[in-house]
């Protein structure tokens, strides 16, 4: 997979349409998840496409949150991003954007089931008491997924359906994702960009 781009590039790219700390830390967290997804697979010679996906896929959403992968593929391809990448960054705006083609690698499927998750773990994380995924546990999550009110920005369906696209549970995929937030957690918080 060629992403024909370094991380340090496309976080600069990152930075020219998101100043938003909330949608900076999504993006640290979707890097960090789909790194720990690629080895998880067994796809970790891909790690560095997986992980510049979910840093990238966002990109267009907070400047251009009514064009949202949309306007991604335009902001992409103007930085000379490969298609295959585009392809990638876009699927997981499936059902939701006419650009958006459906998940069909196991990447796409796990960007477009976890993007979701990742935002209702960490809104279950903050309400804590160790305000950290690191003793979140699948029950808490699970009680928060069925309550509609609670982060009701998080699509129960987007997640339900990535989960039937990767044929798991909604357990198996809750809990790799759990694990997944973990690996990356401290990374995230300590982030320069987040702690100024």
């Amino acid at each position: 997979m060629n992403a024909n781009i370094s991380r340090e590039q496309a976080w600069k790219l990152l930075l020219q349409y998101n100043q938003d700390p909330f949608h900076l830390r999504h993006a640290l967290t979707l890097e960090g998840v789909m790194k720990w997804y690629a080895c998880d697979q067994g796809y970790s010679q891909d790690a560095e496409f997986w992980s510049i996906a979910g840093l990238l896929h966002d990109i267009d959403f907070e400047q251009f949150p009514d064009q949202h992968c949309v306007k991604a593929r335009d902001l992409l391809s103007a930085a000379g991003i490969s298609e295959e990448l585009i392809t990638a960054v876009c699927s997981h705006g499936y059902g939701l954007t006419p650009v958006s083609s459906k998940p069909e690698h196991q990447m796409e499927k796990i960007l477009y089931a976890s993007d979701e998750l990742t935002g209702l773990i960490w809104a279950a994380a903050i309400i804590h008491p160790s305000k950290s995924v690191m003793d979140m546990e699948i029950k808490s999550v699970k009680k928060k997924f069925k309550t509609p009110a609670f982060a009701a920005g998080c699509s129960r369906d987007v997640i339900e359906k990535g989960a039937a696209m990767l044929g798991w549970e909604l357990d198996t995929l809750i809990e790799k994702t759990i694990l997944a937030m973990r690996s990356c957690e401290a990374e995230v918080n300590e982030s320069p960009i987040l702690r100024s």
